[in-house]
């Protein structure tokens, strides 16, 4: 492999299903991962984990924090704070019940798997600390879908600070994958005071590392990736700080980045429009190239 590419070997058969028209595509789910910054001296580091090996779904591949849409993430009863749902809404180009739902999602995975929250006691604070024995158990209830969102910010007298995201790109898993999610991609920075663990079951490493850093160990072959983490990582270099990448955000662009398969001169062609690097042929019996 030249890069690290993540390509499963079910890949080449399930793209010549679909270009068959045997392979009936699996609907996505709405989900939310955050790009978590943290400037240093030598420029912003984003926050990355590394999936468990075992996990079906890109085991071994580096990712941000993230995860499906918890259907309760849509609770009318969020406390929330920074730019209204129905400006989310716009933004996201969505309703305002799945805006809601996506940022919900977004803030709440961000603490399920890294311990950082993006809520304070009033809309213009964070908290400062999220360890303790208090912490873990309510993280844990969320994880364990024991309690909502909702239900966790009002015991803790918490607003979600939506204005803490910002919108980067939104990307569609391809519709010969057996798993398919429908995923935006959010930029943060690591709030004052708090600290990031690795709070995933799911992974089993986390790094800060600078983006530059992660892309070229990405084209070495030495970080395992899908195609929409290395594409968000490679926008981030240019961005000096976190808060440059922030004030990026509202200008880019959201349309939906989604993978095309089709048969051309007896190979199956695979591309992600707008991203030449990820085109891979896969030859009649054989293995992408």
């Amino acid at each position: 492999m030249a890069n690290g590419q993540w390509f499963p070997a079910d890949w080449p058969d399930r793209i010549r299903a679909l270009a068959d028209g045997t392979l009936e595509p699996v609907t996505p789910k709405r989900a939310a991962t955050v790009m978590l910054l943290r400037d240093t001296a030598d420029g912003p580091l984003v926050h990355m984990l590394r999936r468990r090996a075992s996990m079906a779904f890109a085991g071994g591949a580096y990712a941000y924090p993230g995860g499906g849409v918890d259907p309760r993430d849509d609770d009318r009863n969020v406390r929330w704070a920074g730019p209204t749902r129905a400006w989310w809404a716009e933004r996201l180009g969505v309703d305002e019940a799945g805006a809601q739902a996506i940022v919900c999602a977004a803030v709440r995975e961000t603490y399920e798997e890294a311990g950082v929250l993006l809520a304070g006691p009033t809309p213009d604070s964070v908290v400062g600390d999220t360890t303790g024995a208090g912490w873990e158990a309510d993280r844990a209830a969320l994880v364990a879908r024991e309690t909502s969102f909702a239900e966790f910010l009002d015991r803790r007298g918490l607003v979600l600070r939506s204005d803490l995201l910002g919108a980067w790109t939104r990307w569609i898993t391809p519709e010969f994958e057996q798993r398919r999610y429908d995923t935006w991609f959010f930029v943060a920075a690591l709030p004052e005071g708090q600290r990031t663990r690795n709070a995933s079951t799911e992974a089993d490493r986390t790094v800060w590392i600078r983006p530059a850093d992660a892309a070229a160990s990405y084209d070495k072959g030495e970080l395992l990736m899908m195609p929409p983490t290395i594409a968000t990582l490679r926008q981030l270099v240019p961005c000096g700080t976190a808060a440059e990448a922030l004030a990026a955000a509202p200008a880019r662009d959201l349309t939906p980045v989604l993978a095309r398969a089709r048969v051309e001169d007896g190979e199956v062609v695979l591309s992600w429009p707008g991203h030449d690097e990820f085109t891979r042929h896969v030859p009649t019996g054989g293995a992408p190239a």
